[in-house]
């Protein structure tokens, strides 16, 4: 913003630099920003000055366009820092200020932890929380993008040590780290608006295969019920072996009508990233992005949900014709399923290079593992991982209306493909009967019958195959495919008219890979059946 500038100084940004950056933005494109986790295990053992020792090293032999990116990342870092001592400046004429010798004390102790960290590797687990919080803020200053979704990692490893020292040492007792852990997440909520998510994971394993099960992974998750706020949204990684006192206790805050802890399934997760490349060391360090898009810790550039396809529009736009067979229908399906993955990577790709050609983050690189190392910026490649995860929004309202398809066209030839396109154009009018017939006697996806749940996983195995004949402009760009939605089956719902299911035109389509709204009419148990039947791992960008 303008505020604090001077009136020369409000003329040269006017005049030159507000122009400089408009035009950057607007030829930027867009894409994603902030859906991953940064190397916090880095910023507490090295801190910022650490990290700028080491881009000093690397500084020694580089070209010249690397000796421009450790520039400029080495101009961010030492932002931060005086950033923090801002901070720590004005925490002491608070101090000075204040009557209260307990709060007086306090902020005595805020602006000593702001002189030392993040600069300098954290001390304490005090210092340590700070430091994570405070980076992380920072990155989400950028004013120009929406960059305030990064998560924080796995802070029940990263902290666990400070926080096991601090305990056996006598300086700090189990309930004031409660409280940090509290304050951070509130932090959280200050950092991130409403609409969007941020929070961090819990449990799992370690990169030694070890179960991650300790007093932080069961504090962290207390923070959901201290707070109940919006924010942090926590995953809980499931692992078999872990005791069960984790997850009861995750079931009872979820009892209390809370939303989190979600729970993932750490055994599933790391195998689908070991099938995209990832380590044995590294595929139990990941994070849920925002919902439920898994990328790794710390090496990610990642575009989820990039972008979301709507699969009901997709069967609509085949109804224009008759088919031989069923087969041969669903074979245009997948026809036209094809053409929109190629259309839609090549045009992700395209709005990546604009990226990489107009826009920089040096600040965020310094914590994406192989940036540094490399001399190259994140939006010019140089994370370890680069992937592509578009998402397939509406897929159980395409797997109803295909079995609607078999069997009042194809098997007793009720209909042909034409004319029930003609009565879903007119929204049912006239033929109530008929659409509830549709949507209430011909079983649906949801409700453990094989037959219908079968095409679901036909329709995913086509998907993740056409998925693996892609790899983005960047090293490691695999185009990795989810099944979720956000908000976008409201959206897309509201611009699709009536399906073969039953559905009215507008009406939200399915949200995310269970049944289609109401439609699970043999209880959870037999929707869980329906949604597991097929393999999930591969499916990392979200299910």
């Amino acid at each position: 913003t303008n505020d604090g500038l001077s009136d020369s100084q409000r003329l040269e940004w006017d005049s030159t630099y507000k122009k400089v950056m408009n035009e950057r933005i607007r030829h930027a494109g867009y894409g994603q920003d902030s859906h991953m986790a940064i190397d916090y295990e880095l910023l507490l053992s090295y801190g910022v000055n650490g990290i700028i020792a080491r881009i000093e090293q690397y500084e020694k032999d580089c070209t010249p366009e690397q000796a421009d990116f450790y520039n400029a990342a080495k101009t961010c870092l030492e932002a931060v820092i005086k950033h923090s001592e801002n901070y720590a400046s004005f925490a002491e004429r608070l101090a000075d200020q204040e009557k209260d010798k307990d709060r007086k004390n306090e902020l005595y102790i805020i602006a000593n932890i702001c002189k030392n960290v993040p600069a300098n590797p954290a001390k304490s687990f005090y210092e340590a929380v700070q430091s994570v919080h405070f980076i992380t803020y920072c990155l989400s200053l950028d004013p120009f993008r929406n960059a305030q979704q990064f998560q924080l990692g796995h802070p029940d490893r990263y902290l666990l040590p400070f926080y096991e020292k601090d305990i056996q040492n006598s300086e700090i007792t189990k309930e004031q780290a409660q409280l940090l852990l509290d304050c951070l997440g509130i932090q959280i909520n200050m950092r991130v608006p409403n609409g969007l998510s941020s929070g961090y994971m819990v449990g799992g394993r370690d990169e030694n295969g070890n179960i991650v099960a300790n007093d932080l992974t069961k504090m962290l998750m207390q923070v959901i019920d201290d707070i109940r706020l919006v924010y942090p949204s926590v995953g809980l990684c499931y692992t078999n072996g872990m005791s069960e006192e984790y997850t009861a206790m995750a079931c009872e805050i979820l009892s209390h009508g809370r939303s989190h802890p979600a729970i993932f399934n750490d055994d599933v997760i790391s195998k689908g990233l070991r099938e995209y490349g990832v380590p044995d060391k590294d595929c139990h360090n990941y994070i849920h992005s925002t919902c439920v898009e898994i990328t790794p810790v710390a090496a990610s550039n990642v575009w989820v949900a990039s972008p979301y396809t709507n699969m009901a529009q997709l069967l609509l736009d085949t109804m224009d014709r008759e088919y031989q067979s069923f087969d041969e229908h669903l074979a245009a399906i997948f026809n036209l399923l094809d053409e929109r993955i190629e259309q839609n990577f090549i045009n992700e790709n395209a709005t990546r290079k604009k990226r990489s050609e107009n826009s920089v983050k040096p600040l965020l690189s310094c914590f994406v593992n192989e940036c540094l190392a490399r001399g190259i910026d994140i939006e010019r490649g140089g994370a370890k991982y680069n992937w592509i995860m578009p998402s397939f929004v509406g897929m159980a309202n395409l797997v109803d209306s295909l079995f609607v398809l078999k069997k009042i066209v194809y098997e007793s030839k009720e209909y042909t493909v034409p004319a029930l396109k003609e009565i879903l154009d007119r929204n049912f009018e006239g033929n109530e009967a008929l659409r509830l017939r549709l949507l209430n006697d011909i079983p649906k996806y949801g409700n453990n019958v094989d037959e219908i749940d079968g095409y679901f996983e036909i329709i995913i195995g086509h998907i993740i195959s056409e998925c693996k004949k892609y790899n983005g402009l960047h090293s490691n760009g695999n185009l990795i495919p989810s099944v979720f939605c956000w908000v976008m089956h409201e959206m897309f719902g509201r611009q699709t008219s009536a399906t073969p299911d039953g559905r009215l035109a507008g009406f939200p389509l399915g949200d995310g890979s269970g049944p289609c709204q109401g439609r699970e009419m043999n209880g959870p148990t037999a929707s869980i059946l329906s949604s597991t039947k097929w393999d999930h791992h591969e499916l990392i960008g979200g299910v």
